[in-house]
Order: C-alpha cells, then structure tokens, then sequence
C-alpha cells in the first residue's frame, strides 16, 4: 500500500464526534492540548472486542478480504467483510473448543440430519458473542446500518421445515449448555426450493444460497473421505482364516467437509456443524478430452456432485428414489468414517466407540447409519460381528417425527441390491439374528415377527428404515407426550412391547435466543427491564413477569409492543404483497408447511363463512381480521398446492368486494422461512395450530408464536396439550376431535356427506367454492378438494368445523376485552418456559446420551505470548 492510500484508508477510521470524516493518518495527533491515554489495553485485531478494533477489523477486512475501499464496495462487500470480522472472533473460540474436547477426550453428541435450517448466522453470531450493539456502533460510525447489511445475507434454505429447524436450535442449546458436540448433514448446493406466486399458485425456483460464496464455511479438504456407491461383493478369507466380505463399488465420490462454527449464548463454546459436499474422485478425464468427448471429460464430475446438488429431490421417479437414498448413505458414510478417524487419533482402538460418541439419527433419513457403522467396524476395522453391533446399539438413539405410516421411509430391496449391496446383506444378517431372537422370546406369534421385521414382505420387498433404527438403537423417542404415547400405542407398538425401556418422550424445544430475543427486541427489551436478562438462559425465570399481570403500565408497554410489531409486519406486507391491513385487526395467522392434515383449508372455511355472513347482512359486526398464510407445498403434492390456490382465490374476492369494507383481509406471504418467521411470530395475535388430532408429532411454531405473546387456537394435537397445560386451559382456545376420538368415528365409518346435509352454514361454504365463486365460474378447479372433503375428508374437517366456528367466535369475544386478551398474552409467554430447547437438550445429555458440559477457558490476548507463539508439528 502507497502512502496515499494508506492516508485514504485512514481517512475511513476516524470520524470525528460530529460525524464528520477526519482527514487524519494514523500517529498523527490533531492537537497538543489533547491529553494521550497511556494506559492502554493491546488487543489482537482478530480477537479483540473494543469499539475501536472492531472497527479497524473491518475495514482491513474490507480491503484485504474483499479487495474494496469505500468509492466501489457494495453493501454485500461490506456485509462479508463485516461477517469475517465476526467470524474472527468466532474462530479464536472455535479452534479453543476443539482443542479442548481433544485434550479432554470427551465424549460428543453427534446430531445426524438432513436438514439444519440454520437462518441467517451474523445476527446469531453478534447476539451469542454479546457484540451486537458494538457492532451497531462500529457500522453507524462508518457511515451504514447494520439491518441492510444483515439483509445481504440469503437465508440458507438447507431444511424444508420444522425437522431442519429443530435440529438448528438443538445446536444453539447444546453450545449454549457447553455440550460437546458436532453436526453433520449435506452441504447442498440449491436448498429447498424459493417460492415465488404465479397468478395464485406455487412457483419454485432454485434457492440458489451460493451464489456470492458463505463467508461462515471453513472448507476441509484435508479431511476429505471416499464414499462408495453401486457395485458388487466378493467373500474371501483373511490370513487368520475369518470368513470376510470384500465391497467392491462401481464408483467412488469424494465427500469434502466444510465447517460452519456454532457459537453458544455467552459462553466460550463455539461447536462445529460439517456439512459435506459431493466431488468427483476424479474431477477431469484428461484423455476423454484430448480425444475430443468433452462431455465424457466430466461427467463423472457432474455425476457425482449432483449427489450435492439439491434438497430432497423428487421422489416420483426411480431416478429421484436413487438419488435421495444415495444422499442418505453419502452423508451418513462421510460422518461416520470422520467420527472414527477423530476416534483413533485419540484412542487406540474402536472398542470404546460408543463411550466417545453418542449419535443421534434425527429421523429415518440416517438411518442407514446402522448398517453402515456395522460395515465399517467389520469389514475394514476387523471387529467381530458381536463386538461390532453391541457397540452399534450403544452408540445409536432414534428419534421417530412422524405417526403417518407413508412417512416412515422405505426403499425397494432391488434398489438396495444396485445401490448398496454390502448394506442389504448386513440388513439381512441384522434382521436373521433379530427375528430369532424375537421368535424365541415369542415363539409362534408370526403377526409379531412380520411386524418387527426390517424386511417387509410383499410384491415387492422393502426395507423399513424405521425398523432398522429401532433395532439399531438403544433409545428410541417421540417428540411430545402424545407422540410419544401414539407411537407406542399405534406406529412402533412391537417394538414397545418388545422393548418398553427403549421409549422415552422428548418433548421438542426452540432456542429463546433466535425466537425472543433476535426476532422480538421489545419485548426482549421489556422482560430484561423488569427481571433482567438472565431469563435467556433459563428461560423459566420468565415466570417472574407474572407479577406485572396488573400493573396498567406493564400491560400498556406489552400492548405497545404488539401493536408496533403487528405494523413491521403490515409494513412488510404493504411492500411485498401490495395489501393494506390494519393493526386494529386480529393478525390471524397461520405459517408452516402446507399439508392436509396440517388443515389450512379449514381456516378458509373460517373465511369463507365470515365472507358469506358479511354478504348476507353487510351491516354485520364482525371482529376486524387479517388472516395471514404462509409455507412452502412439496413440489410433487398436487393438493398442497392447489390450497394454496384456493388462499389466493379466496384473498383475491374478499380483499377486493366493498361490502367487506377491510374487515376482512387474506394474505398469501410467500417463501416462508426463517427470516420471515422472525417477522411474523412476534406480530401475531391468534396463532392457528388446528391439524387432525393424532397427526402432528409436536410442532414447533406454536412454541415460537406462544413464547412471543400469540393465544393459541388448536385440537388436542402434538405439542398444543402441553402447551395448553403450561399456559392455563383458560388461556387457550381449544376446539375439535381428540385423536381417540378420530380413531373410533373412522373405525365405525365416518360419513362426511352427513355434516355438510346437516349444516346450513357448512353447505353454503362448499357451494360457494364447488359453484366457482373464487376461481371465475369454473367449477372443476377446486373440484379435487370438494370431491376429497365430501367423499373421505380423510383429515375431519367437516367433523370438527362447527367447533371450529363456535371457537372463533370465543377469540373474537375476547379480543374485545382488552385486559383480559392482555392478560392472557402475557401469561401465555410467561408460562412457555418448558418449550425452551435448552431444557430439551438437558433431558436428551442426562437420560440418552451421557453427555456433560464442558468449560472452554480463553486466554487473555498478551502482546509478548503472541510474538513468541511457535506452531507446532502436525
């Protein structure tokens, strides 16, 4: 740098106090009278946490990292070289963490999905290294604001709902609890899918997250692993005689980690979450292109990263089945030999494999770990087959998300054979042993053997992945207390009757930090000035804010708070959807995946019936509402997205017809995610948590709309009992069918037909809809879901609509008893503090996995200790 640039970079430094750039160089004091501070703490440009290191972190960034000065950066430029600054500070405590855990040799959570929806990391990563408001003032000093700089940064859409979210909190608590623990999922390159709105129906194009590159991701291609595919086997016998089995794979890919640091709430602990990214084992044919097939010349490049490419790919084909079942084993395999390299580097043998790593198969999607890890410890580490799977069982834990039988996942036998053809023989060993054991502690209960079996018979033989798990593990967990007893009662009965000590319930959690305190700083702001801020990590201290319940000035700021972030939101709404609402209404809202069974369309049947009251008296007084949707349909369901159709249809009448005259308005947000959801949970009013009783595992945004003040309208469904008990039965709106009350009407016959011949009201919402009203007169659009909910409404939503009704009806009466609605809000957070993930992650360490925390201590920063550091041999 010439010293003309440096007096210009310098120029950038100092602002002086009425804001103004000073044109001063560095060393060069503006006055004598100024008196020089001489005591003056050193720190690292890398680590410090000063104003003024931060501030100078930055722009060296800015220039050394992004190559920019101020007259050509870009607001993205500033964003990265403010994320590596930040992530500086991460690396200090990440590299400490591990080194740590190392010289410990402690034993880690290994947490295996194939989501982790992690949203955006600077503002995450500001608020759990306790430098947000530093942050703020180094940015506001150069002259920017820190919010457009946080919306540079895409929201990483590697999750496709509430599994990648769950997962993402986990990893927040477990750092903020100082567990010792890593990640490990897929690195894809395109997540789900951006959903954009096309006259009314879902659009999807690629999420492309990469685009600008990931300033947060450490790549480590050091610690790349071969991932085998396809193939055939071979028995041989080794020098010792063993009988062995030799895998011999039609190709090879390369699975390259990348590293993304997970810092924990105020503490030193900054855990790791690998991702892995497919490569080709070799990137370019060199001879396919000097002979001219340029397209040969790659194509294993290509072949191989499209393992990488995409989340969840579509099913529907026997390409798409392949691709997902190899992304499974990829990541799974990559993980595992990872965890066992890191084990022998520490440890002389895998004999105490399951004492060091405790690894948890979020859903059946990993499951194929069971069989891989047997693999592994056989074929290439030599184990004997009983040593091998006694340490498989101690390492496993299950945790099932779904009672939907056609969720449990299977895959054909023959795709298995074509796939992973050593995996389908260790399944087939697994299951001989299993059943012969089961038919010994059964004998002559065939219906159980076939039950429990990993291998389901039929026309075409499938392995079931659920069962594999099961067998393979020592725990097996639902997700909330109904779950958990569904599961034992209904989805996994064999295996509960056979191993009732294997269940256990974990009622899921989300993280106070993301859900609270980034997403709602008001109200964050409000609780801390009334019993400080110690409640973000023990969230039930909120409980103390009870107290406050008839305190008028308490309740005026809560109200206060509502109302300013229900008009962020309209703001937001205003911008994106050009609609106007108002904040006097009910923000009536209901986000998450698009499901039937999740039943957005019974909330436009709610609609549909205010809309047909409104036209049959329009001088009618109804309760002003905003009815807010949003959530992504899985590309390949029809009906999912043709509800939401059927939201857009019925937003573009009702918001458009003056006899509504507003009191009435339906807004589509589109590309729900967690960015979004930061938006969304602290400005509603109602939360709407109406699945068919029996169907939803737990749930998660009820927790996230309950903890920020929202009242829950719901049926006795997943995490909504628990809630509900929590909260007080007053203070929730319960309507509908339990789940063994579902079960008896189905079993004696449910007749749909016979609630709409007997509901005057329900009869003229279906007409309307089957008659064209909200798709221009043509009858056949929404023909498939009148046709569902007459013939089979598999889902009940013409049994429990008349309750449904009854029960809004109790929310609008409430809502215009200000105190008592205030009251309710308040207790509803107040009370929410079991849901934290904290308190799950605490349940999960102490009765699953074994895990305890472990203190991370930071050296001070010494100017002399820096001088003298030598590295060390690897």
């Amino acid at each position: 740098m010439n010293n003309n640039q440096k007096a210009n970079m310098d120029k950038q430094f100092f602002p002086s106090q009425d804001g103004k750039h000073v044109n001063r160089p560095i060393g060069v004091e503006p006055s004598t009278n100024i008196r020089v501070e001489t005591n003056v703490k050193i720190e690292d440009d890398r680590t410090g946490m000063s104003v003024e290191t931060l501030k100078r972190a930055f722009m060296d960034n800015l220039l050394y990292v992004q190559g920019k000065d101020e007259s050509t950066a870009t607001l993205r430029d500033y964003y990265n070289a403010l994320a590596y600054t930040v992530r500086d500070r991460l690396l200090h405590r990440f590299i400490k963490t591990g080194r740590t855990y190392h010289e410990k040799n402690v034993k880690v959570v290994c947490y295996l999905s194939a989501e982790f929806l992690m949203g955006r990391h600077l503002a995450n990563n500001l608020t759990n290294l306790d430098i947000y408001d530093k942050i703020r003032q180094v940015v506001r000093e150069c002259g920017l604001n820190l919010e457009d700089l946080i919306e540079q940064e895409p929201d990483p859409g590697l999750g496709n709902g509430g599994l990648g979210r769950l997962a993402a909190c986990f990893l927040d608590s477990l750092a903020s609890l100082e567990m010792p623990a890593i990640g490990y999922g897929i690195r894809y390159e395109f997540g789900i899918f951006h959903q954009v709105l096309q006259d009314g129906w879902q659009a999807e194009i690629p999420d492309n997250w990469l685009l600008f590159g990931n300033p947060w991701e450490i790549a480590r291609p050091e610690d790349s692993v071969e991932v085998k595919l396809g193939g055939t086997t071979e028995i041989y016998h080794d020098d010792k005689g063993r009988y062995r089995v030799c895998w011999i794979p039609e190709r090879i890919v390369k699975a390259v980690p990348y590293d993304t640091p997970v810092p924990g709430y105020q503490t030193n602990t900054v855990n790791s979450l690998r991702l892995w990214k497919a490569e080709a084992s070799e990137q370019f044919n060199f001879d396919a292109f000097n002979a001219g097939n340029y397209d040969r010349a790659v194509a294993e490049k290509m072949s191989s990263e499209t393992i990488s490419k995409v989340l969840y790919p579509n099913d529907n084909t026997p390409q798409g089945r392949e691709l997902r079942l190899a992304q499974q084993f990829f990541f799974v395999s990559a993980s595992l030999q990872d965890l066992i390299r890191i084990h022998l580097h520490l440890n002389p043998s895998l004999d105490n494999f399951h004492e060091r790593a405790a690894i948890q198969l979020n859903d059946t999607h990993p499951a194929i770990s069971v069989a891989e890890l047997m693999r592994l410890l056989v074929d290439e580490h030599g184990m004997y087959w009983d040593s091998a799977w006694d340490i498989t069982q101690k390492t496993f834990a299950y945790t099932n998300h779904t009672l939907m039988p056609e969720a449990l996942e299977r895959w054909p036998v023959s795709l298995f054979e074509k796939l992973l053809p050593r995996h389908l023989e260790i399944i087939y060993e697994i299951n001989h042993r299993f059943l012969e054991d089961v038919r010994v502690w059964f004998p002559d209960d065939d219906k159980l053997v076939a039950e429990l079996s990993i291998i389901e018979e039929g026309a075409e033989k499938q392995v079931r992945m659920a069962n594999l798990a099961c067998v393979g593990s020592h725990a097996i967990n639902g997700v909330a207390a109904l779950h958990t007893e569904l599961l034992k009662k209904d989805t996994l009965k064999a295996f509960a009757k056979l191993w009732p000590e294997k269940f256990f319930n974990k009622t899921n959690g989300v993280t106070p930090r993301r859900w609270i305190l980034l997403s709602n700083p008001r109200l964050t702001n409000l609780i801390t000035d009334k019993i400080d801020d110690s409640w973000l990590k023990d969230i039930d201290q909120m409980r103390k804010i009870e107290k406050f319940i008839d305190d008028p000035e308490f309740c005026d700021r809560w109200r206060q708070i509502k109302q300013q972030n229900k008009a962020d939101l309209a703001a937001y709404i205003k911008k994106t959807r050009n609609i106007d609402v108002s904040i006097n209404s009910i923000f009536d809202i209901q986000v998450k995946r698009i499901h039937e069974y999740k039943r957005q369309h019974l909330a436009v049947l709610h609609i549909i019936t205010l809309y047909n009251r409104i036209k049959q008296n329009p001088n009618i007084n109804i309760v002003p509402r905003t009815f807010i949707f949003g959530g992504k349909a899985a590309p390949g369901y029809f009906m999912a997205k043709l509800i939401i159709k059927l939201i857009n249809s019925v937003a573009d009448v009702v918001n458009k017809d003056p006899d509504v005259r507003g009191r009435l308005k339906v807004v589509f947000l589109p590309n729900f995610n967690v960015s979004l959801g930061q938006k969304i949970y602290p400005a509603a009013d109602l939360s709407e948590q109406i699945s068919t009783a029996g169907k939803e595992a737990s749930g998660t945004g009820n927790m996230k709309f309950a903890m920020n003040g929202a009242l829950t309208i719901g049926t006795l469904d997943g995490a909504n009992i628990e809630i509900r008990e929590e909260a007080g039965a007053e203070n929730f709106f319960l309507f509908g069918l339990t789940a063994e009350e579902v079960y008896e009407m189905k079993a004696k016959g449910y007749k749909p037909m016979d609630y709409y011949q007997e509901n005057a009201e329900l009869r003229a919402v279906i007409n309307r809809i089957a008659k064209g009203y909200f798709s221009h007169g043509d009858t056949k659009l929404f023909k498939p879901i009148i046709d569902s909910l007459l013939s089979s409404d598999p889902y009940m939503l013409l049994a429990d609509y008349q309750a449904y009704i009854d029960c809004q009806e109790e929310v609008s009466k409430a809502y215009t008893d200000r105190d008592r609605w205030t009251r309710m809000s308040i207790l509803n957070s107040a009370r929410m503090g079991k849901f934290s993930s904290d308190r799950t992650i605490k349940e999960y360490c102490q009765e699953i996995w074994g895990i305890k925390p472990v203190k991370i201590d930071l050296e001070a920063f010494s100017q002399q200790a820096a001088s003298q550091v030598q590295l060390e041999p690897v």
